[in-house]
């Protein structure tokens, strides 16, 4: 089933995602090497693809696990968590319509 993983960050947390990206983007790669990511990408602080030292409110993580539980470890084990980037991380299940 799919997951999507929900992810505020705390104020300020560029430059903590910076130093924790390189491995962040490793368990995506991960995942996408196992055909599991639908997207990943995170929330721009402003309204704008490179908001440069605005930054990043969150991010959004779509993917396929085995049940809610493993998914919620997965998002748990993120690099991100353990550097403190995210105030919080909501895990839910997500049914995907569109595209078919």
């Amino acid at each position: 089933m799919l997951y999507a993983i929900i992810c505020e960050d705390i104020r300020d947390s560029l430059e903590l995602r910076k130093t924790a990206r390189p491995a962040h983007l490793n368990r995506l790669a991960e995942l996408q090497n196992e055909g599991r990511l639908i997207l990943a990408g995170p929330h721009p602080a402003i309204d704008c693809n490179e908001p440069g030292e605005a930054g990043y409110s969150g991010s959004l993580i779509i993917a396929e696990f085995a049940d809610l539980e493993q998914a919620a470890r997965w998002a748990e084990a993120d690099p991100y968590q353990a550097a403190g980037v995210y105030a919080s991380v909501t895990v839910k299940p997500f049914k995907q319509v569109f595209p078919q």
